[in-house]
């Protein structure tokens, strides 16, 4: 399977560029922020790389942040928990009716 270049959408600090690199040469992201950084200060060019980086690096749509997936369970786990109640309030209120109406 051929590999693609992608921002990351889990390992970002501003864009996902430097993680996305990270990712695809599977070295640390922050060996990539810190040569990054190093191009910056000697002269510019990092600045310049990154900003056409970020244009050109598609985002990897099937990627989901820690973030997104948190926000994802939430109301997952609220669902769940209030489903629960309700199969209790109905199993409370079957056996009421039994007691009362047979």
């Amino acid at each position: 399977m051929k590999k693609k270049l992608y921002r990351s959408e889990k390992d970002y600090k501003i864009a996902g560029v430097c993680g996305g690199i990270a990712e695809y040469f599977d070295v640390d992201s922050t060996l990539v922020r810190l040569l990054i950084v190093i191009f910056a200060i000697l002269g510019g060019s990092g600045i310049l790389f990154y900003i056409i980086a970020w244009i050109i690096i598609p985002k990897k749509s099937e990627q989901v942040s820690d973030d997104k997936l948190d926000k994802i369970e939430e109301p997952k786990e609220k669902i769940k928990k209030r489903a629960k109640e309700v199969v209790k309030e109905v199993k409370e209120w079957k056996e009421f009716l039994r007691k009362n109406y047979d």
